[in-house]
């Protein structure tokens, strides 16, 4: 399994236009196939953070992902307002529920 942990910076003030491009592209991934998970929170609209969270059954998965359509539509529609991101991919071979 490949986990993918995000950490991307937009332009605070095109939060509100880029919103429905960043639903659209986290709708698609959801139906991929290989893909496990996909979650994208804003932790800070007023400093355009946001956090994405990904879980892959392969790196060939993952790969696929980022030579969709909708991957495509979502980087034209992001383009200019991306100010940083820190993507990190780790390789997961135990997975098992977190006993508290």
């Amino acid at each position: 399994m490949i986990i993918v942990i995000a950490r991307a910076e937009f332009d605070p003030a095109r939060l509100d236009e880029l919103q429905p491009a960043l639903d659209a592209m986290m709708r698609a991934t959801w139906e991929e196939s290989g893909c496990l998970g996909y979650s994208m929170a804003i932790e800070s609209r007023e400093q355009g953070i946001a956090m994405i969270v990904e879980r892959w059954e392969s790196a060939a998965a993952l790969k696929a992902h980022f030579a969709t359509p909708h991957m495509a539509a979502f980087n034209a529609a992001v383009m200019g307002a991306v100010r940083d991101l820190d993507a990190r991919m780790y390789d997961a071979s135990n997975e098992r529920p977190l006993a508290v």
